[in-house]
């Protein structure tokens, strides 16, 4: 029998410094989170950095102090086994060391289960997914733009089941890993681009009925002309959306039985040599002029769905002119400052090494230039000119981002075909049947122009909608 004191179990199978130093872990860790919990749970916390330190971070030294724990006490069971002497002390001593480390095992299910629920919770949010990783930023920033900017990314971007998770935590590592080595692309590849897009089915049609009827809608632009007084015009026309059996846009490419293919010969999928359209059982192919059968076959091939048109909904930017024309028909811009419209885009599309160079010399060249050339404007409506250079500031940091190579124009948008060729990368009335049949590029089976770069178009008058805003 040891001549020492018998101690208890715990304090035996604990002695152990690494027992000690997972317990520490394990307290630091516990502590930390039900400090930091209750400002995430009011939902107060906006730096994405307290999500990852909670829910990421904190979990991790968790369960390392857990794995340590175990791990000391089999290196410590030796000093254990000689301390209990008789067979009443051990059954004793490991009668209370089976409650203890019962109770504390539930609680560490609890917690642990809590951290590992909040982590994926977390790793879904637009915070974690837009702010947490840089490289994300203008997607981000898009993204606060209508129409979807109350929906988490993971709605749209991860295919709902275990299997969409399993894919999409995978596809999320080799993204950190090309974070973490810093061999990400650069700008960061689109959806079409990079082919990670999900099917629409599971995705955008958990909302968005394919067979709704939509019917047609009233559409206006203002834009504005780089004259001295910015000639304001107006254009107006009926989309033709359609939908289900009604025909219109919609319901000629995602009717009822309505199925199309296609092949592209480049990544983004701007360039479209080959189109299948079947209706009902009839089955038509188009070619691109110049496309030989052969060459279409050995390119990749798709089938349309929401995305191929509507491959910004979530993540929309704007082209220069197009931006500064919305900034001025909503008084962001005052379009009585002379050249304004001129202007702005030309500072707008002007090479900075940065976004801090861009904000020190795009309202600054703005001020510049009326106080040289329009002196008795800039003395009397200097507020509005520094506005206006603000307005500017703002649409460059929403469109251009120097250090990940966003520049205007680098993600096309394809609805439509006024920015990109979007509608005309197939309706170009240069894809035809072997029988000389063509898509239509007949601009009356999509909409009907009702008024085109008009100063006072009777239209609006028609409509009830007054004189456009001067």
């Amino acid at each position: 029998m040891p001549d020492h004191p018998k101690q208890p179990v715990i304090v035996l199978l604990t002695s152990h410094w690494v027992t000690m130093a997972g317990v520490a872990l394990v307290t630091l860790a516990g502590f930390s989170w039900l400090f930091a919990l209750p400002a995430n749970i009011r939902g107060n916390v906006s730096n994405p950095y307290i999500g990852l330190l909670t829910f990421i971070a904190i979990p991790v030294v968790f369960f390392a102090g857990l794995a340590l724990i175990p791990i000391g006490i089999a290196l410590g069971r030796r000093k254990a086994a000689e301390a209990l002497s008789t067979p009443i002390d051990r059954r004793a001593a490991w009668r209370r060391a089976g409650m203890f480390f019962a109770i504390m095992t539930m609680a560490n299910l609890v917690i642990g289960s809590q951290l590992t629920y909040r982590a994926v919770e977390h790793m879904e949010t637009t915070q974690f997914c837009g702010q947490s990783c840089h490289v994300m930023k203008p997607e981000f920033t898009a993204h606060l733009l209508p129409p979807h900017q109350q929906i988490a990314c993971a709605t749209c971007h991860i295919v709902p089941g275990a299997t969409g998770w399993i894919r999409a935590k995978m596809a999320g590592t080799n993204q950190l890993l090309a974070v973490t080595f810093n061999t990400f692309p650069r700008p960061i590849e689109s959806g079409l681009e990079s082919n990670r897009l999900v099917s629409s089915a599971d995705t955008c049609e958990q909302c968005h009925a394919r067979g709704k009827v939509i019917g047609p809608r009233l559409r206006m632009h203002s834009s504005f002309k780089d004259d001295e007084t910015n000639t304001r015009t107006e254009t107006v026309l009926m989309m033709l959306v359609g939908g289900g059996n009604t025909g219109g846009i919609h319901g000629a490419h995602m009717g009822p039985g309505v199925r199309i293919r296609y092949a592209a010969s480049d990544k983004k999928r701007q360039t479209i040599p080959w189109v299948e359209y079947s209706n009902g059982g009839a089955t038509r192919t188009y070619l691109a002029d110049g496309t030989t059968p052969d060459a279409a076959r050995a390119l990749p091939t798709f089938e349309m769905q929401c995305v191929d048109c509507h491959n910004r909904a979530a993540h929309s930017f704007e082209l220069a002119e197009h931006a500064v024309d919305h900034a001025m028909a909503t008084a962001r811009i005052s379009a009585t400052l002379p050249f304004v419209k001129k202007t702005g885009v030309e500072l707008l599309k002007a090479t900075y090494s940065s976004e801090d160079d861009a904000a020190q010399k795009i309202p600054a060249r703005l001020n510049t230039f009326y106080q040289q050339k329009y002196g008795d404007i800039w003395a009397k409506r200097s507020n509005d000119v520094q506005l206006a250079g603000q307005a500017l500031l703002a649409i460059y940091r929403s469109n251009v981002f120097p250090d990940l190579k966003v520049t205007w124009g680098t993600y096309p948008n394809n609805v439509g075909h006024i920015d990109d060729p979007g509608c005309f990368r197939c309706h170009d009335g240069g894809h035809s049947t072997a029988d000389k049949k063509v898509i239509t590029q007949d601009c009356s089976t999509c909409h009907q122009m009702l008024a085109t770069d008009e100063a006072d178009p009777a239209i609006l008058k028609t409509l009830g909608l007054g004189e456009a805003p001067k």
